[in-house]
């Protein structure tokens, strides 16, 4: 139970990406067909592959830092920044480091504390996405030297124009990271700017990947014996983001439906090291060595060593902030150890945890059975103070908590692989839309409708002189329905031109209501809670190829029936031109386009 299948495809190398705030990891897959697939790491014990790795703990992971000199060029990546030698050329040479940048991609609606101005300034010149696209093909280029020199019997040569590229991110990350993030990948020449090159990108959320990594997870704590579908909950504690996805599986056959929309809130491991930061200006004020850069080097001391270990209120924990024959009573160094009490050590934790509980209460409401199990992944889940408070509140709810040991660190990377790879088995058969989807449209006016009246100053009338009212809102996807992958969502249109030639591009608006409450049927009843989600380009000149003749009134003109099609079952959503012939249903793809 829960053992991987010989693959039966054809043989080709599969990489997967997943790129946190603080650290980022690679997997890789060779897969042959007749043989069962062994998912690989870019790992630290090769520290050549992730140059000066030994600096850090990463453990399978590298940095998520950059370097870039003053004129915006790329300097190093990884651990790289932590060697004396580049350290010293950046002082003399005003290099800038780029860390943390991955946040400012974030979402904008999501609620947060945290501003860009907060963020550490980019470097001179430079976007997320360049930095992004340069990251990518610096984990890409090692990588690529890793495989090629463990697998001598590999030519490189002849997968690289084929190579399947797994890209996990955040939950709460939507079309518009989604969009960014292709758009890094091409800049970095992973693929061409094809659509055959594009198909090779595959995006999952964190919480779809982690499920590959966790179902042999569930398989030895053997609650796979249950009768019926199990409610679970995984919990992926990463650098920057706190990822909440609930799931009905069941495991004879294995399968995953989403029973709740995913939650994400930005309370990972980087908030905490930021509320160190603060601490440590308050509690060093005035100290002969509290400047800026300074504080900076302690909360990078507090991140990397003090924080793994913080495990109870009771007992004070230390950072090291001067050599061993210093002390100073007046600050509560001693011995070059600056000592935090338990309750303000742990008190660092407080809005992560309760970050967590408040993401999994709210989803909980919309759960269709009882959680029964909790999984928590991520970096963070290494923290045993953290773990013991999500261990009392889960267990209080009867709901059994697990933290699986086995490479935590590569669960996303690993579990991305394997998603794509079974998706039939690993991958998630059904989602739930996280907001409420459609089109705003005119209606004829209807005198002795209340909420028309209402708007008469708002009526409109078309050349024809028939009058409309607009801004009513037709849902077409409302939050927490159900979305299975094969569900499409249809408008249809109907459009006249009197010559086939003058078809073009037409533009329909696809917007999103994300207030907390069901959607209201207009606009102006709860405007800020409305956005434009994306706008779908169709090419109706393909269609009008079909159109026949027809005449009115001595007119000639053409009438061209289509309909616009839309699937949001998968991660990402596709969209599609339709339009009948004598032949059936035709199709043609569409472009989308997200509002930045």
């Amino acid at each position: 139970m829960g053992d991987l299948q010989v693959y039966t495809g054809c043989r080709k190398l599969v990489l997967a990406f997943d790129i946190g705030t603080t650290f980022s990891g690679i997997s890789y897959c060779i897969l042959e067909p007749g043989k069962v697939p062994e998912i690989l790491g870019v790992t630290r014990q090769a520290l050549r592959w992730f140059p000066a790795q030994e600096l850090i703990r990463g453990d399978a992971k590298v940095a998520s830092l950059l370097y870039y000199d003053k004129h915006g060029n790329f300097k190093a990546a990884g651990a790289e920044v932590f060697t004396e030698s580049n350290i010293q050329t950046a002082m003399e040479e005003d290099w800038t480091k780029a860390e943390w940048w991955k946040l400012r991609l974030r979402p904008k609606h999501l609620a947060s504390s945290i501003k860009d101005d907060d963020l550490p300034p980019l470097p001179c010149g430079k976007t997320t996405v360049n930095i992004l696209a340069d990251f990518i093909k610096y984990l890409f280029q090692c990588a690529k030297t890793y495989i090629k020199e463990h697998h001598l019997a590999f030519t490189w040569s002849s997968f690289e124009d084929s190579i399947e590229f797994v890209f996990t991110h955040p939950n709460g990350w939507e079309a518009i990271q989604q969009q960014l993030y292709r758009r890094a990948i091409e800049h970095a020449g992973l693929i061409p700017c094809t659509p055959e090159g594009r198909s090779r990108v595959h995006m999952l959320t964190d919480g779809e990947a982690v499920i590959g990594f966790c179902i042999p997870v569930l398989f030895n704590a053997d609650i796979t014996n249950q009768a019926g579908p199990q409610g679970v909950v995984i919990i992926d504690a990463g650098g920057g983001t706190i990822d909440l996805s609930m799931f009905s599986m069941s495991f004879n056959p294995i399968s995953c439906a989403e029973i709740a929309p995913a939650e994400c809130r930005l309370q990972g491991s980087v908030f905490i090291t930021r509320r160190a930061r603060a601490l440590l200006q308050r509690k060093l004020e005035d100290w002969d060595h509290s400047s800026e850069d300074e504080i900076a080097e302690l909360a990078r001391e507090f991140d990397q060593s003090t924080k793994l270990i913080i495990k109870s209120d009771r007992e004070p924990v230390y950072i090291r902030v001067a050599g061993r024959r210093y002390s100073n009573a007046k600050y509560g160094i001693r011995f070059g150890k600056l000592q935090l009490s338990g309750e303000d050590a742990t008190g660092l934790f407080s809005d992560s945890i309760d970050a967590v509980i408040s993401a999994f209460e709210q989803q909980e409401k919309h759960a269709s059975i009882p959680i029964t199990v909790a999984l928590l992944v991520g970096g963070l889940s290494t923290n045993d103070w953290l773990w013991s408070r999500l261990q009392s509140y889960f267990e209080a709810k009867r709901v059994k908590i697990y933290r699986p040991d086995n490479n935590i660190n590569k669960a996303v990377a690993n579990g991305g692989i394997l998603s794509h790879i079974y998706n039939e088995t690993y991958g998630v058969a059904s989602r739930v839309a996280r907001a409420t989807y459609g089109v705003v449209c005119a209606l004829p006016v209807e005198e002795d409708d209340e909420e028309h009246a209402r708007r008469k100053a708002l009526w409109e009338v078309d050349p024809s002189g028939d009058r409309y009212v607009p801004g009513f809102f037709e849902a077409k996807l409302r939050k927490g329905e159900q979305v299975h992958e094969e569900m499409e969502i249809r408008e249809s249109f109907s459009l006249i031109e009197s010559n086939p030639k003058d078809f073009g591009i037409q533009v329909v608006r696809l917007v999103c209501h994300r207030g907390n409450g069901s959607a209201p049927k207009w606009v102006d009843q709860d405007r800020p809670a409305f956005s434009v989600f994306c706008t779908i380009h169709v090419d109706l000149s393909v269609a009008a190829k079909d159109l026949v003749e027809r005449r009115a009134f001595s007119q000639v003109y053409y009438q061209l029936d289509y309909c616009v099609i839309v699937y949001f079952g998968d991660t990402e959503i596709t969209a599609f031109l339709g339009w009948k012939t004598r032949r059936g249903e035709e199709r043609s793809p569409a472009t989308i386009l997200f509002e930045e």
